[in-house]
């Protein structure tokens, strides 16, 4: 397994972590389920991209979308604190849509089905 899987995995956990902890007693307006499905840490450890996945309704996601992306700089702080690293990339948190297409893609195999019936 390469250094970058092993930090990817590593970050992916530490974050999601935080998040369900430090960041939610610290914003209480985070609502839904929020999951991190990927960790994407540049080769030189400068930058990572977030991938997140929010269950819930479409105005709390973008409101908890928007209350994590405020709070990068908190999250990366609190990396800091549990990482063992001499420094913690910049973190560009994204949505990720596959959640969302793969239940639509059920959704709609679904539906060609019942026609089939």
């Amino acid at each position: 397994m390469k250094r970058t899987d092993r930090l990817n995995s590593e970050y992916r956990r530490e974050i999601s972590a935080i998040l369900a902890g430090p960041l939610k007693d610290k914003e209480p307006d985070l609502k839904g389920i929020v999951s991190v499905t990927e960790a994407d840490i540049a080769p030189d450890l400068k930058t990572a991209k977030v991938y997140l996945s929010i269950y819930a309704p479409e105005e709390e996601k973008e409101r908890t979308f928007a209350l994590i992306r405020e709070n990068a700089g908190f999250v990366r702080r609190e990396l800091s604190r549990v990482m063992r690293m001499r420094t913690v990339p910049v973190l560009t948190f994204l949505l990720d849509g596959s959640m969302e297409y793969g239940s639509r893609m059920d959704e709609l195999f679904a539906a060609i089905h019942k026609d089939e019936e």
